[in-house]
């Protein structure tokens, strides 16, 4: 696939042989934008995971310092009030009869997320192979399982995201806008870094990040160096 000037120019300003500070980094996110629009700036970690094992799964939630940048839209699955989980943030909200509109194709499945009580995840059974696929389905690890619905459903549409490895087990993900400007950036970043450290998998061994890359959208990838006392 050809590149553009444009891109070409950003490659330059990258030296693919090295790893770059935090700060550097964030620096250079500004630097090789390509885009007009606000463009959200990724982080890619290469983990020296086997997810085939239980015990070498990364799977968590995040809310980072300053959010993501990105509108979580959320559908809430309840037994009580759905007027409380609207006001609360969600989308739509409702109980089995929400489960039947949506199992007979009346509701556009145009949600980011799904949360759910536990005493409603039975009637969930319905619709598991259409959310399911689309990794709507409520789940108790990723925090969108719980009693008090309402505190989790406005940590969501607040910016609480979750994240989880690949087939690979590697790690790929958002970690703001452009225009959240450096300072922002370098907070998220770095409590994104910490976060990935503490749900290291009980089952990594030896080595557990490999590298961790970040870009923005359309850019080049900026290599972080990981072990920055060491020089």
């Amino acid at each position: 696939m050809p590149r553009g000037k444009k891109y070409k120019k950003a490659v330059e300003l990258v030296n693919s042989e090295m790893s770059y500070s935090v700060a550097d980094a964030v620096e250079l996110l500004e630097k090789t934008n390509t885009v007009k629009f606000d463009p959200s700036v990724e982080i890619h970690f290469n983990l020296n995971l086997d997810p085939k094992h239980a015990d070498q799964i990364v799977r968590s939630t995040i809310t980072l310092p300053h959010g993501s940048g990105k509108t979580q839209k959320v559908c809430a699955f309840t037994d009580g009030n759905a007027k409380d989980l609207e006001a609360a943030g969600a989308a739509v909200a409702g109980g089995e009869e929400l489960i039947d509109d949506i199992a007979q194709g009346n509701v556009a499945l145009d949600f980011d997320v799904c949360v759910a009580t536990p005493s409603m995840m039975r009637h969930l059974g319905k619709i598991a192979r259409t959310l399911g696929p689309k990794g709507l389905m409520p789940n108790p690890k990723a925090g969108t399982v719980g009693e008090d619905l309402v505190a989790i459903t406005k940590e969501i549409a607040g910016g609480k995201f979750e994240f989880k490895n690949d087939k690979q087990g590697n790690v790929h993900t958002i970690f703001g806008k452009l225009s959240f400007g450096a300072d922002k950036l370098k907070e998220n970043l770095e409590f994104f870094l910490k976060t990935i450290e503490d749900v290291k998998p009980a089952g990594a061994k030896g080595k557990y990040i490999n590298s961790v890359y970040v870009c923005n959208a359309m850019g080049p990838s900026i290599q972080l160096d990981m072990n920055p006392e060491e020089k």
